[in-house]
């Protein structure tokens, strides 16, 4: 029997978990901790890098006390993307807030570029269009804005990154700088083609090269955390999104997954080739080793999750996110509610961040059930959204598989396949992203000889929902939707 384990760090956006995962797949420990989030102005939103990284190591410290540092064969690491930390080299503190993936402060950036033509060129560099949801201006905005980044940067002592640069740094002492090449594809920095920083986008978001990270594989020898133990390798690396797609085996072209977690993000895999949409997607990395590579469409929406967890503390109408499940069943329908929770703009394939959310068709006798219903059936048309825009692209899931936080809402999943008319599978192990970053350091670590021996044996089935509703009220309530969108959109 093989007693090894793989410890797996999911650093998302509003907590941080680690899991010890058995080499078939069984999660063995795991701990969490909560991550705050600051909206100091409206559209901007920060959190602190330090509490990132103490949350992150003191999850970690707990599973290895639970299951001994001994057994632990191989580290792996998954983030959430965008986020950009800045730090000093010289004594590894953060220089600034953490800007995070949702923050619209370079709204009028992004927008003044786009007038000026310049998002074509952008596009074909890079895969993305120009949005403040990328790294690239909340670089050039911190640089511009805080001057303790910038006095780091000239004296030659910032060091910058997305979230997983800033946790390797910390895990290996400062030892290791990089990031490796699936978060660097979302920071509108390095051609994708290419994997390699852009001195031409660097110059254009004024960001200086030597704060930049080294691009690395997604899984290999990346680096070693003593913090621990004895010395655990660091051996994969990569964006959630990414990662999630790999814990759900979209390993060939063509297989989809949708994570519905503080927002929601559809990545299908698009083979060995970059892909192009013509659809305002997103063209991404997937994975590499350094040598083959694995491309994706994706489509990201800013809000998911974030909504239901707006019901319960901003307008105290839950008292915990899973009573939403129950009160959505409730009621036959949303009673003419429609909920567009454009909190931080709309995403896919809008992309308009200077959107707001818009609660429509509200009546005297509109409860909270209707709201909660209309709240969660808002997570099934954004993605209706999006499959309907992959298809345009020419890329049509068969089947369309889902993880995440809300994805343990099994009306929910029910309802993602009557409004996009695939059949929906949710995994038995939900925590995908975690286990996606398993995988990547099991084969980095050469515990598997591939991802596909480390899917067969970590991956295992799960339930599947069957869409219910015939094609014409799937269009009914689609016209519906648009309507909503529509009327949020009038006006910009």
């Amino acid at each position: 029997m093989d007693d090894r384990l793989i410890l797996a760090i999911d650093a998302g956006t509003t907590s941080t978990r680690a899991i010890a995962f058995s080499m078939d797949g069984k999660a063995l420990a795991e701990a969490a901790r909560p991550l705050a989030q600051r909206f100091p102005q409206p559209g901007w939103v920060e959190q602190d890098a330090g509490e990132i990284r103490e949350a992150t190591l003191n999850a970690a410290s707990a599973v290895v006390a639970e299951v001994g540092a001994g057994r632990v064969a191989a580290l792996g690491l998954a983030n959430q993307r965008e986020t950009v930390v800045f730090w000093s080299r010289r004594t590894g503190a953060p220089l600034a807030p953490a800007i995070v993936w949702q923050d619209r402060r370079t709204a009028e950036v992004t927008a003044r570029l786009r007038a000026e033509g310049r998002e074509a060129e952008v596009q074909a560099a890079t895969g993305l269009l120009l949005d403040p949801y990328f790294s690239a201006t909340k670089i050039g905005w911190a640089l511009a804005h805080l001057p303790e980044v910038a006095a780091a940067a000239e004296a030659g002592d910032l060091a910058l990154g997305t979230v997983d640069s800033w946790l390797v740094w910390a895990l290996t002492g400062g030892r290791v700088h990089l990031t490796d090449a699936t978060n660097a594809s979302r920071t509108m920095l390095m051609d994708l083609a290419g994997l390699h920083w852009r001195p031409d986008l660097l110059r254009l978001f004024g960001v200086p090269f030597s704060a930049l990270p080294a691009i690395a594989p997604s899984w290999g020898r990346l680096g070693e955390t003593r913090l621990f133990g004895p010395p655990i390798p660091l051996a994969g690396l990569a964006g959630d999104q990414q990662a999630a797609a790999i814990g759900q085996g979209c390993l060939a072209a063509g297989q989809a997954k949708c994570t519905y977690g503080t927002g929601i993000f559809l990545l299908a895999n698009a083979g060995e080739a970059v892909p192009v949409s013509r659809n305002r997607l997103l063209a991404t990395l997937l994975a590499t080793d350094g040598a083959a590579r694995r491309y994706a469409l994706e489509g990201s929406i800013f809000v998911g999750g974030d909504a239901v967890k707006w019901l319960r503390d901003g307008l105290g109408i839950l008292d915990a996110a899973a009573q939403s499940e129950a009160l959505a069943a409730s009621v036959p329908d949303s009673g003419g509610v429609v909920f567009v929770p454009a909190f931080a703009g709309l995403g896919a394939p809008y992309w308009r961040p200077e959107a707001r959310g818009l609660i429509a068709g509200i009546t005297g006798s509109t409860s909270r059930a209707h709201i909660v219903r209309a709240t969660l059936e808002a997570m099934s048309q954004q993605t209706a959204d999006l499959v309907e825009a992959f298809a345009a692209d020419g890329v049509v899931p068969q089947i369309l598989r889902v993880d995440g936080g809300m994805a343990a809402n099994a009306w929910l999943c029910q309802d993602i396949a009557d409004a996009t008319g695939l059949p929906v599978e949710r995994p038995r192990q939900i925590e995908t992203t975690a286990l996606g970053a398993a995988m990547l350091a099991g084969v980095g670590a050469r515990l598997f000889p591939s991802l596909d021996v480390a899917a067969e044996r970590m991956i295992a089935p799960g339930e599947r929902f069957e869409p219910r509703t015939d094609a014409a009220a799937r269009a009914a309530r689609r016209e519906t939707w648009r309507r909503a969108v529509a009327q949020t959109l009038a006006g910009l």
